[in-house]
């Protein structure tokens, strides 16, 4: 499950910036990305030991670029922020994201330096999200492609997200969609003519299941 962040889309001054999600996000760039998040988080615990990751000067991650930053604990959850609309260089925003994820997720306390080494991190790329039309519940379930689709819901000027890795905890649409209603603060059966949905695609790299594992 994700948390999302307060006003995405916008540069600095508030100007929208359009998204350009790398195409050519290989593992190696993506163990890159997890590694800036995991530096980013190590570094805010340990400013004396650990020195604050570089800025990141590559060409790929000055492009703008949204992410979400997941971190787990023996699989449990521990903190999710992101993105939904490209608004940074995707470098900084993994960096952002790693610190929001472990720090201020209200959903979890801080994370502590002594949970540091158990953590897990996941990095997602995303991309640009697109509406999705339907003219009913029914219809919107059916458009869905479980395990595929990342959605973005917005109701009663409430909004909510899940990214694609949630198909795997909730494989049915309806049950899919009943919960991020309720993570949006709605009944689970909530339908109106308010409701627009955006669906988008991530692509996702992780550290290895022992983080020790991880450069």
């Amino acid at each position: 499950m994700t948390n999302l962040p307060p006003t995405p889309g916008t540069s600095g001054d508030g100007s929208s910036v359009s998204q350009e999600v790398p195409t050519d996000l290989t593992p190696a760039r993506g163990a890159t990305l997890v590694a800036l998040a995991r530096q980013t988080i190590s570094a805010a615990l340990t400013p004396a030991k650990v020195a604050p990751p570089d800025k990141p000067d590559e060409d790929w991650l000055q492009t703008p670029g949204a992410s979400f930053v997941t971190l787990h604990i023996a699989e449990q959850l521990r903190g999710c922020i992101g993105s939904l609309i490209a608004h940074r260089p995707l470098g900084n925003d993994v960096r952002s994201n790693a610190r929001a994820a472990a720090f201020a997720d209200p959903r979890f306390p801080p994370v502590t330096a002594a949970e540091l080494a158990a953590i897990t991190i996941e990095v997602s790329v995303l991309s640009a999200p697109i509406p999705l039309t339907f003219t009913s519940r029914a219809d919107a379930l059916a458009n869905l492609r479980p395990g595929v689709d990342g959605v973005i819901l917005t109701a009663r000027g409430q909004r909510a997200t899940f990214l694609p890795q949630v198909w795997e905890e909730l494989p049915d649409p309806e049950v899919f969609i009943a919960h991020l209603m309720r993570k949006a603060g709605l009944p689970a059966t909530f339908w109106d003519d308010s409701v627009r949905l955006e669906r988008y695609t991530v692509t996702a790299f992780e550290e290895p299941n022992d983080p020790s594992q991880a450069d």
